[in-house]
């Protein structure tokens, strides 16, 4: 019992969150206008993916922040497939 406690710790812990944020313009965006899942393979060597926020907000002016996560579920997905599979979140809020 110790030892699958003591497996599911580590694995918790190995799944760590990280989020990154870009603040474009002032405003108050509260809800994500766009929220995307993008699948990556191997943790995403030699791999991208792009939103264009300003066509998600209908123009550049209008793009308050965009957001890059990597969720708990995300990591957890990453440690069960022994980081085959790697997920992360992508929010583009847009004013008004």
């Amino acid at each position: 019992m110790k030892k699958m406690v003591l497996t599911a710790a580590v694995a918790m812990m190995m799944a760590g969150c990280a989020q990154q944020g870009f603040t474009v313009h002032s405003g108050n965006a509260v809800e994500p206008t766009k929220e995307v899942t993008h699948h990556f393979f191997i943790s995403g060597l030699g791999q991208s993916k792009t939103i264009d926020a300003a066509t998600v907000c209908n123009g550049a002016d209008k793009v308050v922040r965009v957001e890059a996560q990597h969720t708990f579920v995300n990591g957890l997905l990453a440690v069960v497939t022994f980081g085959i599979y790697t997920p992360r979140e992508a929010r583009v809020y847009c004013a008004g």
